[in-house]
């Protein structure tokens, strides 16, 4: 597949946005909020922007996670902090994660507040219908910092490409597991970290690989065929495609600028020895 902007950008914004989910800021900042583990941090961190949600809710935007992984942490989450409280936590522990790993002189730097402004008018001109993630997440305030601005226009820009990644799993049919069992073929994430932390069974992995083998998308022995790598890029093109006009609406030029900007953040989340091995999140690095 050829890069689009939507792929190249999506390669720089995503290691950013996943100081929420892996930076111990974030995770101290759900503890002190009374969040029990960090799998009720990660929900209500991500889906405070939607409200006091239901589990079912979360389920269904969130896609890949078993509903009862979902379910033991919404809506009892809410119960210790209300999602204006939660919002308010995730932008101070954005802004102590960014200013450790990045340091305060990139954060005060013209660099870091025209890489927000880019962003923010790149998130702002995306067309949320029918994406509640992307939706929830413009409809926030601006924050005042330029670093946590361009962390929220930059998860804004996440949640769009994801919703619209989601449309594009059920329109090829690829339920939940079955979108990572074949994610996992290709070997750009590993199936039992995707398995464990979404919290699906052996036994549910096992029906969806034998889903895609009748579908001819995987062999006996769990390995791609050619039709499965053709469904798998299909299914990546048509998310690229779908990701595209906040891009077009902000212009060759700034969407190029904001990628020179974004390229050293991303690096240095890269390499911070944060993000997870078994790469959860399927980034490959081509363009960073």
């Amino acid at each position: 597949m050829g890069t689009t902007a939507a792929r190249a950008m999506w390669e720089r914004l995503e290691p950013v946005h996943d100081l929420v989910y892996f930076a111990p800021e974030a995770r101290r900042a759900a503890d002190e909020l009374g969040m029990r583990g960090f799998w009720m941090g990660y929900f209500a961190l991500r889906a405070a922007p939607l409200g006091a949600v239901p589990a079912s809710v979360v389920t269904a935007c969130f896609y890949v996670f078993h509903p009862d992984r979902v379910a033991r942490a919404l809506p009892d989450a809410w119960r210790y902090a209300a999602p204006p409280d939660v919002l308010a936590a995730r932008e101070r522990a954005m802004d102590a994660a960014m200013t450790r790993l990045f340091g305060p002189d990139v954060i005060t730097s013209a660099h870091m507040a025209k890489a927000a402004d880019l962003a923010w008018n790149a998130a702002e001109a995306a067309d949320t219908a029918g994406r509640p993630l992307a939706a929830a997440n413009q409809a926030l305030d601006r924050p005042r910092q330029p670093h946590t601005r361009l962390w929220q226009a930059l998860t804004t820009l996440r949640e769009h490409r994801g919703d619209g990644h989601v449309a594009t799993l059920v329109a090829h049919r690829l339920s939940p597991v079955a979108a990572m069992a074949l994610k996992a073929a290709t070997g750009d994430s590993d199936a039992a970290l995707l398995r464990e932390g979404r919290k699906w069974d052996l036994s549910d992995w096992a029906a969806a690989e034998a889903e895609l083998w009748e579908r001819g998308l995987l062999t006996e022995d769990g390995a791609l065929t050619a039709e499965g790598t053709a469904a798998h890029d299909a299914v990546e093109a048509q998310t690229d495609s779908l990701a595209e006009q906040p891009w077009q609406a902000l212009g060759q030029e700034d969407t190029a600028r904001l990628a020179e900007l974004l390229t050293p953040l991303a690096a240095a989340v890269r390499t911070s020895g944060l993000l997870p091995s078994g790469n959860p999140v399927g980034l490959t690095g081509t363009t960073v």
